[in-house]
């Protein structure tokens, strides 16, 4: 293997491939990338047997090849490297890095010893702006919760239908659900309808890798597996590939809990709304909780928290309200969660019976919605 490339565009292909990789010492193979040539590409390839990134560019190829290299130090050393050609070779059991006035050879070991990366079939698959893909997967990632007894729940559910891709994360408390509807969906195949559970780590990944790109995002799924792809923009050839495994297990029917109609409509500013909850939140008591009182009578709620060791606080909003008066207790950090992933400047907040789930969701836009749960505690007040 003998082959020259710019040391910024080997650089981009590590700083996304290092995220799949593993420190383990039990299988010391997933230390490692392993360097691919393809006609005229080089590839990095890198996997903790969960998640693998295949990353593609341009570059001359002279001799074709591959090797398995310890990626932390290959890493490492590129990144220092001057910005101008790096020239990559494969000499007995070493590889051999030279740019400009440096020169360095790290071990390497056999490509065969690599775990063989997975292939998707790919007949099946949809095509999405990447932009609003990741927008909305960042909306909904992080309410998912690890969790040994239900799997399930652990990651991020995606469900394909006519009337478009619903990604959807719960934790049994709250749940957000971004529906992307089908004019962002630019090209399907096979398929119309289809669901998968996607890890959560898997989940940020993308958003990390793609959540920048100008191009659209290819999702290829198997019953095992997905595959989420871009393109170089020049021709089309895959740029990132990331292959994850999926979670097994049946969803939880969450639409049955979602409210369809409310007894108390609230709507507010956003950004009031979420500086008044930070500030009742200070005080705050062991579950963090604080409590509305809404007032139809004074179009506004009332907003009280309580801790025994730092005193109390109370406060009033003015808003728009529809519908009976309430007093209800939240979590803030779920409700501050649910805010902080609304882009609007106005948020509608549906309440029924203080023991219901209620529904926060963004003023004039029906792509997302967020349940919590109240909680039950002591009168506060």
């Amino acid at each position: 293997m003998k082959l020259t490339i710019l040391q910024e565009q080997l650089k981009r292909g590590l700083n996304i491939i290092e995220r799949a990789s593993a420190k383990s010492f039990s299988l010391p193979i997933l230390n490692n990338v392993l360097i691919k040539t393809e006609k005229n590409f080089l590839n990095l390839i890198s996997t903790d047997l969960e998640l693998a990134i295949r990353w593609c560019s341009f570059a001359k190829i002279e001799e074709g090849g591959e090797v398995v290299t310890p990626i932390n130090i290959f890493s490492n050393f590129i990144k220092l490297l001057p910005n101008k050609k790096v020239l990559l070779e494969k000499r007995d059991n070493f590889l051999i890095i030279e740019s400009e006035n440096i020169k360095n050879q790290i071990k390497i070991f056999p490509p065969e010893d690599f775990p063989i990366i997975p292939q998707i079939p790919k007949e099946d698959y949809i095509e999405i702006e990447t932009k609003s893909f990741c927008e909305g997967l960042s909306q909904v990632v992080d309410v998912a919760t690890p969790s040994q007894t239900r799997p399930e729940i652990s990651g991020v559910y995606f469900s394909l239908q006519k009337d478009g891709l619903k990604i959807t994360a719960t934790d049994s408390f709250r749940l957000a659900e971004k529906t992307i509807f089908p004019d962002k969906i630019k090209k399907q195949t096979g398929n119309k309808e289809a669901s998968f559970i996607l890890p959560q780590k898997t989940a940020k990944e993308i958003v990390n890798i793609f959540s920048e790109d100008e191009n659209n995002i290819k999702i290829y799924f198997s019953p095992n597996q997905v595959l989420f792809e871009d393109q170089i923009i020049e021709i089309p050839h895959p740029n990132t590939q990331l292959i994850s495994r999926l979670i097994e297990g049946e969803y939880p029917a969450y639409q049955e809990i979602i409210p369809k109609k409310y007894q108390t409509q609230v709507i507010l500013n956003k950004n009031e709304f979420l500086n008044q909850i930070k500030i009742a939140a200070l005080f705050s008591g062991k579950v963090s909780e604080i409590k509305f009182k809404i007032i139809p009578q004074k179009n506004g709620l009332e907003i009280f928290s309580q801790n025994i060791d730092l005193g109390q606080h109370s406060s009033f909003l003015a808003g728009k309200i529809k519908g009976e008066p309430m007093e209800i207790t939240f979590n803030h950090r779920f409700l501050i969660d649910g805010l902080l992933n609304i882009k609007t400047s106005e948020v509608i907040l549906e309440l029924n019976k203080n023991d219901e789930p209620a529904v926060l969701k963004p003023m004039a836009d029906s792509t997302y919605l967020y349940v919590v749960m109240p909680i039950m505690v002591g009168s506060s007040k």
